[in-house]
């Protein structure tokens, strides 16, 4: 089974020694799951579908899983472009491999006018999963609780730059990204 993640800065782990598909990838490769990561720092939704046959398509995952939505938000990509890019790529992976699909939203912020810029899509990854019948990873809802349970502050999380987790950040983001993982292998594999 092979698991292929697709984004932008955080899924690549931009600004830390292991983001979370690292961290994420030894427990899977344990279980027999390849993973492969295709994301690149600032890289939006955009060129997500112009690289769609590069990055996604010769791997034909079992389990596609899209992190795109900061680099969008902070490079003035519209929630309407960001909608229908997304729409691409499933429409493109299903119709050419059929795999399961995940959407992954990425973490909350201190400041409340970043925080509403980007919940504008988290927002549009909860509607595009709902209609196209894909699985959505509430990385923020879980970001929340950590937060709550740890009395900590997402400043705690994140690098100098709020757009980025950190190492601990990254663990938490893979928290959440392999809870709902799990949910799907059970599904597939009896795991």
């Amino acid at each position: 089974m092979r698991v292929l993640v697709r984004g932008g800065s955080i899924a690549a782990g931009y600004g830390v020694r292991k983001g979370y598909v690292d961290l994420i990838g030894g427990p899977l490769s344990e279980r027999g799951i390849e993973i492969v990561n295709r994301s690149r720092y600032r890289e939006t939704t955009f060129d997500g579908v112009g690289t769609f046959y590069q990055d996604i398509d010769p791997f034909r995952p079992d389990i596609l899983l899209f992190h795109f939505g900061i680099d969008d938000a902070f490079q003035c990509v519209y929630r309407s472009e960001f909608q229908e890019n997304l729409v691409q790529m499933i429409r493109l992976a299903r119709a050419r491999f059929s795999p399961a699909i995940f959407l992954a939203t990425s973490h909350a912020f201190d400041d409340p006018c970043d925080m509403d810029a980007v919940y504008i899509f988290y927002r549009s990854l909860k509607i595009v999963a709902s209609d196209l019948d894909c699985r959505l990873v509430p990385v923020h809802y879980h970001w929340a609780g950590y937060l709550e349970e740890h009395g900590l502050r997402s400043k705690d999380l994140v690098l100098r730059d709020p757009r980025y987790p950190n190492g601990k950040g990254h663990r938490v983001i893979a928290e959440a990204v392999m809870k709902e993982l799990g949910r799907q292998f059970e599904c597939l594999s009896g795991f």
